[in-house]
């Protein structure tokens, strides 16, 4: 047999080999050093076999894997302890997630903060213990009947309705007091989790996350493969729990959600300012290249939902209502059958493309209420909704120039980095094979032609074509996808799209499905965390504050004021019978840019003296170079 490593050495062996034989053939301290095993990309025990020529890498902490499995180790190990100290507890599942880990137990009394130090602590004692990890493979009726007889419910239902018969049952154990049903792979013992890890909070969840089905308790926690790595994280989450858009929103009066009106904003008018402001800025962008801005209806009859695909697919997201004609109708979920009928009812020929047209789109998606989370996750949004019409050979300067807007616009929001994902296509789909592989060459020859790096991310297009995800990296190093771009072959064709083309006969048009702040209320959010609520000035709802010293420079400051506003500053006064470093402080704690002090020497030299945001000095200039500097300085991005 050969093993070929990822330095492309290779190893004979005249047996199969395990991953541990594998690892001490390469080096002493690579096996002590081994977790698992990963064999033609697939994580696998350091002790199940190799059973035939095949890639290998020895999976060590230093690992990119390394993380996956110190985390669904630190959920066995939690489940142990939860037990232990718990026994009426039972366990259903526990995956390791992006950040770390969780269970979901079954249990009448609901864990307290208490508890989770107790577990935390008994965690501990389990990876001193460094117990082994033991895989069994046992029969599927002998595993059920074991878990029943243990008064484990969810464990002998998952094995009977929710593993294929055939499948193999496999059990880990950890020494020999603790099992559980599980895939694996695991590292050789718990010893080898480490202390990096931390127990985060307890939450509810649902059997098999079916809201019909029985409540559970969810305790999560995280892991990592370092006390410092850990320390970093938790300084991370620290930092994001004092730029979390919820609270912010409150301090900075920008909007609130409330019961009668779940998963819509209310915008107050200092968000409503910085709404507009975010929609002023991409409308002007989509003038200087070309989109006709269109605005299309809210109700729509299901026919056009069904001609299009997405009733099949999104009917259970849909809002509907019934008219008096017995008509079904759907409140939108999305902009792109109705700008097909604006495209269908406007060109004719192939001289009009390409044709760009955008909109502001309120949509309307159904989300359970579990799953919304301030802004971050609605029923009710706004989108940057556009869609290119063109021909197949126009694919590429379409998305070069998309490309081009997008990263600029996302520079003048402050996102510098920014990475691609193109996403091919998914599982359940429309269009038949031919369509994608037309659709998935076209939009990477595309993105290759931009020079832009990308990743792949398998399955994950849109069900009517391939699509690039743009993806901002913010402040504390969070990912947000925001911004796509999707080449659709497939809606002209339900839809009857065409254009008369060259040679005289009608073609079908390629339709680039494009959004670069995708969902206004979810970019707002992020642009109030990656900014904590310090936005840049163009976009700050009040970009100055003009304060007094004394009542005697009211009149004063109300015409400095003036002055500014009509320079096109927003701007506010403070009036009020205050000392000014209350005042100072007061219009600090909301994020205004610039204060600009007013008191009666200022008044008599009509100066002002400026104090910006996170300064404690100040500045005095002449109320006409005042006014003239902050106008620059607020004024928002040129565009063109």
């Amino acid at each position: 047999m050969t093993i070929t490593l990822p330095d492309g050495n290779q190893l004979a062996f005249d047996h199969a080999p395990t991953g541990r034989e594998i690892a001490e053939r390469i080096g002493k301290r690579l096996a002590k050093d081994a977790l698992v095993v990963k064999v033609d990309g697939e994580l696998r025990d350091l002790d199940l076999p190799v059973t035939g020529d095949a890639r290998v890498e020895i999976v060590t902490p230093k690992h990119e894997d390394a993380r996956q499995i110190i985390r669904h180790d630190a959920a066995h190990v939690m489940a142990e302890a939860v037990q232990e100290l718990f026994p009426d507890a039972q366990v259903t599942f526990g995956p390791a997630t992006e950040t770390g880990f969780y269970y979901d137990f079954a249990r009448a009394h609901p864990f307290s903060t208490d508890d989770l130090e107790k577990i935390e602590q008994r965690m501990h004692e389990i990876v001193d213990a460094d117990k082994p990890f033991v895989r069994e493979v046992w029969d599927r009726d002998a595993a059920a009947h074991f878990f029943d007889e243990k008064g484990e419910k969810y464990k002998a239902q998952h094995i009977r309705e929710g593993i294929p018969k055939g499948e193999q049952i496999t059990i880990y154990r950890q020494g020999d007091d603790w099992l559980d049903l599980c895939r694996g792979p695991h590292a050789p013992s718990t010893g080898r989790v480490g202390h990096a890890f931390k127990l985060m909070k307890v939450s509810g969840a649902y059997w098999r996350g079916d809201p019909n089905n029985e409540q559970l308790q969810r305790i999560a926690g995280t892991a990592w493969e370092s006390e410092k790595r850990l320390n970093d994280y938790l300084a991370m989450l620290e930092e994001a729990e004092k730029r979390d858009h919820r609270r912010l929103g409150r301090e900075l009066d920008l909007f609130h959600l409330q019961e009668e009106a779940v998963g819509s904003v209310f915008w107050h008018p200092k968000g409503w300012t910085l709404y507009r402001q975010v929609e002023k800025y991409v409308r002007r962008m989509q003038e200087r290249e070309g989109y006709h801005e269109v605005k299309t209806p809210q109700l729509i009859d299901r026919s056009l939902w069904e001609r299009s695909g997405h009733w099949e697919k999104f009917r259970e997201a849909m809002f509907t209502a019934k008219s008096e004609d017995d008509h079904t109708l759907a409140i939108k979920p999305m902009n792109c059958p109705a700008h097909v009928q604006i495209f269908n009812k406007g060109v004719t020929s192939y001289r009009d493309l390409p044709y760009r047209i955008a909109e502001f789109g309120s949509c309307h998606r159904y989300e359970p209420s579990g799953a919304l989370h301030g802004l971050m996750r609605v029923r009710a949004f706004t989108q940057d909704d556009a869609h290119i019409f063109c021909t197949p050979e126009q694919i590429n300067s379409e998305t070069q120039k998309f490309c081009d807007m997008l990263l600029e616009i996302y520079h003048a929001f402050g996102f510098e980095d920014v990475r691609v994902k193109f996403s091919d296509r998914p599982e359940t789909r429309a269009g038949s094979d031919e369509v994608w592989d037309k659709a998935e060459a076209a939009l990477k020859e595309a993105i290759e032609a931009t020079g832009i790096p990308y990743t792949m991310n398998p399955g994950e297009g849109a069900f009517y074509g391939p699509k690039l995800e743009f993806v901002l990296r913010d402040a504390i190093g969070r990912d947000w996808q925001c911004g796509t771009h999707q080449a659709d072959f497939v809606l002209p064709e339900r839809l009857d799209a065409n254009y008369i083309g060259e040679d005289g006969n009608k073609h079908r048009p390629v339709m680039l499905h494009r959004a670069i702040v995708g969902s206004f209320e979810r970019f707002i959010a992020i642009l109030i965390e990656e900014h904590a609520g310090r936005f840049p000035m163009w976009l700050a709802p009040v970009q100055a504050t003009v304060a007094t010293i004394t009542s005697a420079a009211d009149a004063y400051a109300n015409e400095a004021a003036a002055a500014l506003r009509q320079a096109g500053l927003r701007v506010e006064t403070d009036l009020r019978n205050e000392k000014i470093n209350y005042k100072v402080r007061e219009h600090s704690n909301q994020k205004v840019p610039v204060i600009a002090v007013v008191g009666e020497r200022e008044a008599q030299d009509r100066t002002v003296a400026l104090r910006r945001l996170g300064s404690k000095q100040q500045e005095v200039l002449a109320l006409d170079d005042a006014v003239t500097r902050l106008a620059e300085e607020a004024a928002m991005p040129k565009v063109g």
